[in-house]
């Protein structure tokens, strides 16, 4: 019986000096973030979806902290997300990437779904609920559009569809001209400041 509590006192003293060693490690080799980037991450639409050409959104920040890309990349984002970010950055906005299209959402044709959870796993923002051998369908409002669950499927029951435009959601577009007057009101507002 002795032997064991030696043991249980031995680990409990090696875990402890483990645990210390760790903290200071943590203290001492402790790297600050880029605050610029940080900000950069946070109007990003997190969805990991790579079709601004860097494997996520984080990546994507940092080199538009770093002026090593353009604030017109994310697609997801669309021109709300960019002209954020050229405020934030300081930049003359740019025209899209891609022309700017009508927001998509993914559809599941439930009555061809077999469950096999697939599209699931690959959505970046868990916008489709279902269950392993149960049917599954998309939450609309959480579906960026980003098309990572069409290629999974093994049966191909996904369809993009246009995004239901709902009243909640909907304000009047600005025109051309309104909008380069309040990007430049912003950008020397931010110069000034």
């Amino acid at each position: 019986m002795e032997q064991i509590l030696y043991a249980v006192l031995a680990l409990g003293a090696f875990a402890l000096c483990a645990a210390i060693i760790l903290a200071i490690a943590s203290k001492v080799f402790h790297i600050e973030g880029d605050p610029l980037s940080d900000k950069v991450d946070a109007l990003l639409p997190q969805t990991q979806c790579g079709q601004c050409g860097f494997p996520g959104c984080r990546p994507y920040a940092d080199a538009v902290a770093s002026h090593a890309a353009d604030v017109n990349h994310c697609v997801p984002g669309g021109e709300r997300t960019m002209l954020a970010i050229a405020d934030l950055m300081g930049v003359e906005p740019k025209s899209l990437d891609e022309e700017e299209a009508v927001p998509m959402v993914a559809f599941v044709r439930e009555d061809e779904c077999i469950g096999c959870t697939l599209c699931i796993k690959a959505c970046p923002v868990d916008a489709i609920i279902g269950a392993p051998k149960q049917y599954h369908t998309v939450i609309a409002d959480h579906c960026t559009g980003c098309v990572l669950c069409l290629e999974p499927c093994p049966v191909d029951c996904i369809d993009m569809i246009a995004k239901p435009e709902l009243l909640e959601h909907w304000s009047w577009p600005l025109p051309n001209t309104q909008r380069a007057q309040i990007g430049a009101e912003r950008r020397e507002s931010h110069q000034h400041a």
